[in-house]
């Protein structure tokens, strides 16, 4: 079976690869293991459409993503039936040294991001149903020092234009289905067993089933199987960045009694937490120093039930920020495994071998970036073909107007010493 690509990955991202590379004339094919599109860590994603990332490609990629979320139809450009949907109703970055304002305002001043910068008068006045106490740094519920009482009070700075897309893998499946308009095609529960490199170069996917689909172009977009992929193809030695799977929890609890504002990302607790559409919320961790991080050496070890411990330490601390909001006995939620880049900022570029390319290191903080990376995968791909060196190649931003360094998403590129969690 030929084609020109196989897109490894029917999440968002691959999705979005194959709508795009099929919109360049190219014939694609997409395999994936799952029995569904979007069925990965798609399916557990918080959906959050955010713009505060520690890096100005950060920053300009989501506020160029945004555009395509506003207007998701006509990005689609078919007519694919029921759309996920983007609900914009703002968020709110809790000041945190993690993450101190002055380290990324200047981007969003330079990219024209909105923003409304708070003190802790401003904070309190605007949203009176929080409480606007200074933590810092988060703790263990088991730590006494959980429960000490807010010496201080901090700011927040509010971005009026995020917002949540209401259903993640109804995301995913609305790319696909335009793919497959633009001629692509999916084959799910198929789980890649081989690549060949004859010659040199990629010359064709082996499925578990026996069968061979010749492509000189493959895309890894497998999440938190990527990494298997890359050891599949032989690639990833001369990587400075590397990935891992990693376990991660969202808690569901019933809101909090007349709650009804916008997301919060909270590092000084170390959580965020948005509404959905059922009146409950959904609540994360960010990572903090004081949690351990359940990281996998095989994503299909992950227990896929959410756990007491991790449930009551999610909505304990957005309890903290949030007066009234209860903790139910039952834990409730969603497990998924991440596909987490060292810096968590993600890999799009090619490998060692010609003809095989990454779209890795992506999850929980990549979804927002989704229809934006399909375009950018073709830029990369379409330039490497030609002959150049992605280093040198920027991705074009028509509505920004401020060219995305390629290189920025390097495999090669130094590590970000200001990104240490999903907030990027």
């Amino acid at each position: 079976m030929g084609a020109d690509a196989v897109v490894i990955g029917a999440g968002v991202i691959g999705s979005s690869i194959a709508l795009e590379l099929a919109r360049s004339g190219r014939r694609v094919v997409v395999v994936d293991r799952a029995g569904g599109i979007g069925h990965g860590s798609t399916s557990a994603s918080s959906a959050v459409i955010r713009y505060s990332f520690s890096t100005l490609a950060g920053v300009v990629a989501s506020w160029e993503a945004h555009f395509a979320w506003v207007d998701w139809r006509a990005h689609l450009g078919h007519d694919v039936g029921p759309l996920a949907r983007f609900e914009r109703c703002g968020l709110v970055m809790v000041d945190a040294p993690a993450a101190p304002r002055s380290s990324w305002l200047p981007l969003f001043d330079a990219v024209g991001v909105p923003y409304e910068a708070w003190d802790a008068a401003e904070f309190e006045r605007r949203l009176p149903g929080l409480d606007h106490g200074r933590y810092w740094p988060p703790k263990r519920l088991d730590d006494d020092a959980f429960w000490v009482d807010a010496a201080d009070t901090l700011g927040a700075v509010f971005t009026p234009d995020a917002g949540f897309v209401t259903d993640p893998q109804l995301a995913a499946q609305n790319l696909a289905a335009a793919a497959m308009r633009e001629g692509a095609r999916f084959r799910l529960r198929s789980t890649v067993t081989a690549v060949d490199s004859t010659g040199g170069r990629v010359r064709a996917v082996e499925l578990a089933d026996g069968t061979r689909l010749f492509a000189d172009t493959v895309v890894n977009a497998a999440g938190p199987w990527s990494g298997r992929i890359n050891e599949i193809a032989g690639v990833g030695g001369d990587f400075t960045i590397g990935v891992r799977p990693l376990r991660q929890e969202v808690a569901y609890t019933p809101s909090a009694p007349g709650w009804d504002g916008p997301i919060v990302a909270d590092l000084d607790l170390g959580t965020y937490f948005r509404r959905d559409l059922r009146g409950g919320l959904l609540i994360g961790g960010t990572e903090p120093e004081c949690d351990p991080l359940q990281w996998l050496d095989d994503p299909d070890d992950a227990a896929m039930n959410p756990t007491k411990p991790l449930f009551e330490a999610h909505v304990t601390r957005a309890a903290r920020r949030l007066p009234g909001l209860g903790v139910p006995e039952q834990p409730r939620g969603i497990v998924g495994v991440y596909d987490v880049a060292d810096d968590w900022n993600p890999i799009y570029d090619r490998t060692e071998l010609p003809g095989f390319y990454v779209a890795i290191g992506t999850s929980g903080n990549q979804f927002k970036n989704a229809p934006l990376v399909g375009q950018l995968m073709t830029t990369l791909i379409d330039a490497v073909e030609s002959g150049a060196d992605p280093a040198t190649v920027d991705h074009p931003t028509p509505h920004t107007n401020i060219p995305l360094p390629l290189a920025a998403f390097s495999r090669n590129r130094p590590r970000n010493p200001n990104s240490n969690t999903v907030f990027g």
